[in-house]
């Protein structure tokens, strides 16, 4: 499949999340830089703003024992820095802490069927971020860190659930890693067919493929009178 190997507009991003300063472009690395399909990159750092905030999981590289090791995890964004979740007991992840990583998200808007096999493709929105990750140990920044990543995932649960316990923060640590090096890969569009492969009858074009949320479903254990609260019913992030 043409490009599904490479996989990176999306919603804009919220303005409060929007780092302050004039140089809106994103830095340009060895490692930030593409080699194929260059014309799907993305140099604005609201493209980047606009991938991370239309996701809910990341993945998260590191090299551990001398192997690579890729994690699935939650995620939030306070300007240009990501904030990361994780178990304080989950080896994997806290051995990112104080060293490089990498960190990808990646939505997936459609399958491209091409009048040949080699020509399809995907259409996807994906930024891809190396950095050194930092441990949170200060109590208040790490709350904070906490509460952008539940807002994050469930907007307006913070303030309507119970806070963590002192036991619940120590069992959760939170790696801090910045925005500075950074890349963004967008494909939409129809298929890029060979000329000679116009002339096919074979059908091409888009299935397009949506996250949606569904109507929330109670738990089983719910007392009697609990309704569900406008910003569920609302719909998740």
């Amino acid at each position: 499949m043409k490009g599904a190997g490479e996989v990176g507009g999306a919603p804009e991003a919220s303005g409060e999340n929007r780092a302050s300063g004039e140089n809106r472009a994103l830095s340009g690395t060895p490692r930030t830089g593409l080699r194929r399909h260059r014309e799907r990159g993305r140099t604005d750092r609201d493209d980047l703003y606009a991938v991370l905030d239309a996701g809910l999981i990341c993945h998260l590289g590191v090299v551990a024992g001398g192997a690579p090791r890729v994690l699935p995890t939650g995620y939030g964004r306070v300007d240009d820095t990501l904030y990361l979740h994780g178990s304080s007991a989950n080896g994997t992840f806290m051995v990112g802490a104080g060293r490089e990583v990498c960190v990808t998200v990646t939505h997936l808007d459609g399958l491209v069927y091409a009048r040949s096999v080699f020509s399809h493709s995907m259409n996807y929105r994906s930024a891809m971020i190396y950095g050194t990750a930092r441990l949170l140990t200060d109590r208040a920044e790490r709350i904070e860190a906490l509460r952008v990543i539940t807002e994050h995932l469930t907007p307006g649960q913070w303030c309507y659930a119970r806070q963590p316990s002192a036991k619940e923060l120590a069992a959760t640590s939170v790696l801090a890693i910045p925005l500075a090096e950074a890349s963004v890969k967008i494909r939409d569009g129809g298929p890029s067919d060979e000329p000679e492969d116009y002339a096919l009858d074979v059908w091409a074009g888009v299935v397009p493929l949506m996250t949606t949320f569904s109507k929330p479903e109670p738990d089983a254990a719910l007392r009697p009178g609990i309704a569900t609260p406008a910003h569920i019913r609302g719909g998740g992030g």
